[in-house]
């Protein structure tokens, strides 16, 4: 279930328009400081709108930060770039659009087996959660990859999961019996 961070409008560009808006609002020592952690490098003192440094790698299994910094030389990508890229959705996969965009994307990877769900991310709180659920959660209903009911009561009723015995319940009998 991957991270997704959803800039849903209208329109593409009513989205766009979001997405660009908050982009500009990251302050460059917050963007280089998030990006120095990113890639356990620190970037302070380097122009950020020079390229990213190569950053050595451990041999290792390959991290995000490798991702990152291959990602950057791979696309030329200037240190202003690669922040704001990651800034948003911190590390994780942003898409930009209108709902039907969004739900192409999500269906498009459900149904590849690429993922089983998403861990929706909303870049700011409390309109781009409300925008996403008035835009695109009727989309994903519509398509019928969303429910719009459900059979139990509770979260443990809806996983088919038993409810426990409370572990309080014998505490309350026993302090009745002794009253």
């Amino acid at each position: 279930m991957p991270g997704l961070s959803v800039f849903v409008g209208r329109t593409r560009q009513e989205a766009q328009d979001k997405f660009d808006e908050l982009q500009n609002l990251i302050h460059p020592e917050v963007g280089v400081a998030l990006l120095s952690k990113y890639i356990a490098w620190d970037l302070t003192g380097y122009d950020i709108d020079g390229p990213v440094p190569v950053v050595p790698q451990d041999r290792g299994a390959p991290t995000r930060s490798a991702l990152l910094s291959d990602t950057a030389q791979a696309e030329g990508l200037t240190i202003r770039q690669l922040y704001q890229r990651i800034a948003g959705g911190r590390g994780h996969y942003q898409v930009i659009g209108s709902a039907k965009d969004v739900v192409d994307m999500m269906e498009e990877w459900f149904a590849t087996g690429a993922a089983d769900g998403f861990n929706v991310l909303p870049p700011f709180f409390p309109n781009s959660l409300d925008e996403f659920i008035a835009l695109v959660v009727p989309e994903l209903q519509r398509r019928g990859l969303y429910r719009t009911a459900y059979a139990g009561a509770t979260l443990r009723e809806n996983l088919g999961l038993p409810r426990p015995a409370s572990r309080h319940a014998g505490r309350a009998a026993k302090s009745q019996a002794a009253e």
